[in-house]
């Protein structure tokens, strides 16, 4: 074995590319069982961010469902999720240019089944005896805010669909009992989130279809309610966090009852339709999927005594969990191993990936494992997150040299940082620079109080989190105190920009699609999270003062370091202009920034080429502020006022 080269971090040659993280990586979703088939949802970067429904039948033959010039997504809560809907070897897909719903059965054109008009729908099910399908509509038709119900749409003549549930501002889950007589579904009013406060209700469905006097199951405030599901036998099932942690409960016999009671997650927060973390093996038995520590662990839920029986597996995170037939299908990755659309039969507990959402091999010698950590923060208290040293298998730095440091914020602000292998942060480690993956407090993963410490909070707790975090590594050694940048897409995008604007930790930044001004982001985003703030910052125009003191955008005056900015010319969720008035303020500081606007891309960047050009502009950035040279070189960003 060669001795490793000696040579400063970042300097290191990586065999991990952009290239092949934007081309060669998709995102998988929704993975489900119908029948003998296995579907699933792959976004592909390298088609222009398509979105296309996959079928695989028995006897392993793979199908797109989705044909050429359509996009299986659906703008529904403008982030969309359960876009489709397997019906045998049909499928039933939301369209992301016209947002109708189509049918395809793999082969000849996609039939439509609505017509043109402003609506957009998700979360379907199958209605069969009244020869209907059911689901969550949002009408745009009219003027304000969008209107969403549920709906019911006829598969026949002219598809129009009638709304069966409104009146409140949001619904979710509609979900339909064995015997086709009973129809459940999610509600919530602004300005709660639906992690907030939401509500189970059940209706019966009369024989003319329409829906009956509905009651109140469970959920209000302070309690969020996710995932309705029927069992087999004709038991709603759903999951709460009424004790401070996301368990299972049941509603049998006119009460609630929990199944399980773990200081553990069994969901996250609903930010899109289609999500799965529990589905019936039959028997009695549900098979599960729920967080610890940062870490996805699967079981067998024993429905009548409660037990809970492990299922040893080699993935840490694991969604998309549907199980059918003996068999139990879901989406997993590891540190060291990509995420992939897994089968597992239910008996052998033998798995068998079925799609990868990368066939990049990576020498392990070139893969960094994260180390959970936990840090002090303020108040006390303990913050949360991954720490990935440099690693290279070729290259070693000299002994009085420590790593420059990249603190990613995650969005949301309520998601959590992954321990599935992310390339991403593989393209930085392997060139020898460290990452720090923050849960900082309101992340997902750690119970509901962990989440509502971010409550009124917002620019302060996780702006401590981030900055708590460097500190911590820097004091024990772990990197360079002095050359410590901070980067996030969104939320985490706004939580970069307050770091930079509000403390005096980072010496750059990178902001994606990131928020800079709180009052302009309560007045233009999408009905959806339109009231998010109330809970975050405080009710606006009440609290208007406390939104110019949070938004960074008033108080250049405190920001003196580089920072580069990436944004999507069609963000509906965070606007361009919230970008271009902070790339402006700086240019008239004359402080180093650099700005990219990327056409065709939304709230969030789907293309590869765009993917590829933010990944490698984004580390040129800071090897110019951090003055490290690249092993190879790429495509520079042009830095102002360097």
């Amino acid at each position: 074995m060669s001795k490793p080269t000696k040579s400063a971090y970042g300097s290191w040659k990586s065999p991990i590319q952009a290239r092949q993280i934007a081309e060669g990586t998709i995102a998988l979703a929704e993975a489900t069982i119908e029948g003998e088939f296995i579907y699933w949802i792959e976004h592909r970067p390298a088609e222009g961010g398509r979105c296309v429904v996959v079928r695989r039948d028995s006897d392993g033959t793979v199908t797109d469902m989705t044909p050429e010039g359509f996009n299986a997504r659906t703008r529904v809560h403008e982030y969309g999720g359960g876009a489709y809907l397997p019906c045998g070897a049909k499928v039933i897909f939301a369209n992301f240019a016209d947002q109708r719903l189509y049918c395809y059965c793999g082969q000849g054109p996609a039939q439509p089944i609505t017509p043109e008009a402003d609506l957009r729908y998700a979360d379907m099910v199958c209605d069969d005896p009244r020869n209907r399908l059911i689901a969550v509509r949002e009408d745009h038709s009219g003027s304000g805010e969008a209107v969403n119900t549920i709906a019911a749409i006829h598969c026949h003549g002219d598809g129009r669909s009638e709304v069966l549930v409104g009146g409140n501002d949001f619904y979710a889950a509609p979900r339909i009992s064995p015997d086709g007589c009973r129809l459940a579904w999610v509600t919530w009013n602004h300005p709660d989130m639906p992690w907030d406060a939401a509500e189970l209700w059940v209706a019966p469905i009369e024989e003319d279809g329409s829906i009956g006097e509905a009651a109140h199951v469970a959920g209000g405030p302070g309690e969020g309610i996710a995932q309705p599901r029927w069992s087999p036998e004709g038991v709603l099932h759903f999951v709460s966090d009424r004790t401070d942690w996301w368990n299972i409960y049941r509603f049998r016999g006119g009460k609630v009852e929990p199944l399980t009671q773990l200081e553990a997650e069994f969901t996250g927060p609903h930010w899109v339709f289609g999500g799965s973390s529990y589905s019936f093996a039959g028997e009695g038995r549900i098979v599960c999927a729920y967080v610890q520590g940062g870490v996805h662990k699967l079981a067998v839920l024993d429905g009548a005594t409660g037990e809970l029986e492990p299922i040893e597996t080699p993935y840490t995170t694991i969604g998309s969990l549907r199980a059918r037939g003996g068999r139990a299908v879901f989406v997993g990755g590891s540190p060291t191993r990509p995420a992939a659309v897994v089968l597992m039969d239910l008996a052998s507990r033998k798995t068998h990936q079925i799609r990868r959402a990368s066939e990049v091999e990576i020498d392990p010698g070139y893969l960094s494992v994260p180390e959970a950590i936990e840090f002090p923060t303020e108040g006390g208290l303990t913050a949360h997150g991954l720490f990935y040293a440099p690693r290279n298998k070729d290259f070693a730095a000299p002994a009085d040299e420590k790593p420059p440091l990249v603190v990613m914020v995650h969005g949301g602000p309520t998601a959590a940082a992954s321990t599935s292998l992310r390339l991403s942060i593989q393209y930085y480690t392997s060139r020898g620079l460290a990452v720090l993956d923050v849960n900082y407090g309101g992340s997902t993963g750690y119970g509901r109080k962990y989440r509502e410490r971010l409550y009124g909070q917002w620019g302060v707790v996780d702006v401590d989190d981030c900055c708590n975090g460097a500190k911590h590594l820097a004091g024990r050694g772990l990197v360079d105190g002095r050359r410590m940048a901070v980067t996030g897409g969104s939320a985490g995008g706004y939580t970069t920009l307050a770091c930079l604007t509000f403390r005096d930790v980072f010496a750059a930044g990178a902001s994606h699609y990131g928020i800079s001004d709180c009052e302009v982001l309560a007045k233009e985003t999408h009905k959806f999270e339109s009231r998010y703030l109330d809970r975050l910052i405080g009710p606006y125009p009440e609290q208007r003062e406390l939104y110019l003191e949070r938004s960074p955008i008033h108080h250049i005056d405190q920001l003196s370091c580089p920072v580069a900015f990436f944004q999507g010319l069609e963000d509906q969720v965070v606007p361009p202009n919230q970008a271009r008035m902070m790339v402006e303020a700086l240019r008239k500081k004359r402080l180093p920034v650099a700005y990219m606007e990327l056409a065709g891309e939304q709230h969030g960047f789907r293309k590869a080429e765009n993917i590829r050009r933010v990944i490698e502009a984004e580390l040129y950035f800071f090897s110019r502020i951090f003055t490290f040279d690249l092993a190879e070189p790429v495509e520079p960003i042009e830095i102002e006022n360097l």
